[in-house]
């Protein structure tokens, strides 16, 4: 009876298996109990959970939510920033294009400017392909939608959105030029349609039944093409860039586990965390990711060994990491405002630099709101 009454169930959010896959969940849980006899690990299915498993969809609404337990005091990371949870295996944005519709479009060559996309893109849609020449996928159920299909963009030429520390600032001649870019793509029809009603799972699908000719994807997608078209089928590269100069950036998107604010056995669920991060590269070999573990200098074998993953290390070996609006505070209202003006520079006459100038206005509008709130607090 005293040896039960030590003994402690923790409970993982049932989307473990999701994001990492059954086996690789039973595989880990049997392994980490052999070694905490006292600790006992269960799906939390009908129950909360004390340890939550999230990727970069979920992140501002658990980040900012007061939903984890701040993880400093066991990390000893003093930063002055709060860490909330560790990313066990990143992947990065990159551009996907389907080398028969361009080969037969008469291109040898993945597009590497904005010109040449433009031009790959007009080629496609306008010839006898049955396909799109491009495709975003904007639809408000994909909390990934902007930062993949159009932050992304931005950040290839160079822009960021942080170049100070506090606010964010959207209104650049460069970023104006962005928009105006996107613009041209939607409004000269090389879309593909529904652009607001449609998630980057159906736009992947689209791609993999060769309707799409380019898109951008996560390198989280590369297994999953693979295995419905082929390694010959399709190829990865860098987003096209504006031809400025300006670094090349990638945005990343990572898989997490916190810690339940709610849980009556932090400690136990820190040791669970230690135990996965030990893991992160045999979770990261499995998914495939790439980078997989930033802090990684030396890539794993299977990137390696591998003409996608090994192309795709390379691209992220010589680029630099974006600022995206991921954890920080009033995120989720930044992307809400940038996305429905977006959608009314699409579907109106209204110009980018107009577009850009309402964002800004919004976005300062939610700082000085914040600003209030907080004085009214004090």
């Amino acid at each position: 009876m005293e040896a039960a009454s030590k003994q402690v169930n923790l409970y993982l959010s049932s989307n473990c298996e999701d994001l990492f896959g059954r086996e690789m969940m039973e595989t880990l849980l049997l392994e980490f109990e052999e070694k905490n006899p006292d600790i006992r690990i269960r799906l939390a299915y009908n129950s909360a959970a004390d340890i939550l498993f999230f990727d970069e969809g979920d992140s501002n609404l658990l980040f900012t939510g007061g939903l984890l337990t701040e993880l400093n005091s066991f990390t000893n990371y003093e930063s002055g920033s709060q860490q909330l949870a560790i990313p066990l295996a990143s992947f990065m944005d990159m551009l996907f294009y389907n080398i028969d519709i361009l080969s037969a479009a008469g291109f040898d060559h993945p597009p590497r400017t904005r010109e040449a996309f433009t031009s790959y893109a007009r080629a496609v849609t306008r010839g006898n392909f049955n396909a799109s020449g491009a495709a975003i996928s904007l639809s408000g159920q994909d909390r990934q939608a902007l930062s993949r299909d159009i932050f992304s963009w931005i950040w290839a030429a160079g822009g960021d959105f942080f170049p100070n520390e506090g606010s964010p600032v959207l209104n650049t001649r460069a970023i104006v030029n962005d928009l105006s870019f996107l613009g041209v793509l939607n409004r000269d029809g090389l879309l593909a349609p529904d652009i607001f009603e449609t998630t980057g799972e159906q736009r992947l699908e689209e791609f993999s039944q060769g309707k799409t000719a380019m898109m951008i994807a996560s390198t989280r997608a590369i297994p999953y093409l693979r295995e419905k078209m082929g390694d010959s089928a399709f190829g990865v590269t860098t987003i096209p860039d504006a031809g400025t100069g300006g670094r090349y950036s990638v945005g990343l998107s990572a898989i997490y586990a916190g810690i339940s604010a709610g849980t009556a056995y932090p400690n136990e669920a820190w040791n669970f965390l230690l135990f996965l991060v030990e893991k992160c590269s045999l979770l990261c070999a499995d998914l495939k990711a790439v980078p997989g573990m930033v802090s990684n200098i030396i890539p794993g074998d299977y990137v390696k060994d591998d003409p996608f993953y090994s192309k795709a290390w390379d691209i992220f070996e010589s680029a630099w990491i974006a600022e995206s609006f991921s954890g920080k505070p009033n995120a989720q209202e930044y992307e809400t405002a940038f996305l429905e003006e977006l959608q009314i520079f699409f579907e109106t006459n209204r110009t980018a630099q107009q577009t850009v100038n309402v964002i800004q206005q919004r976005w300062n509008e939610i700082v000085l709101e914040k600003l209030e709130i907080e004085d009214d607090e004090l």
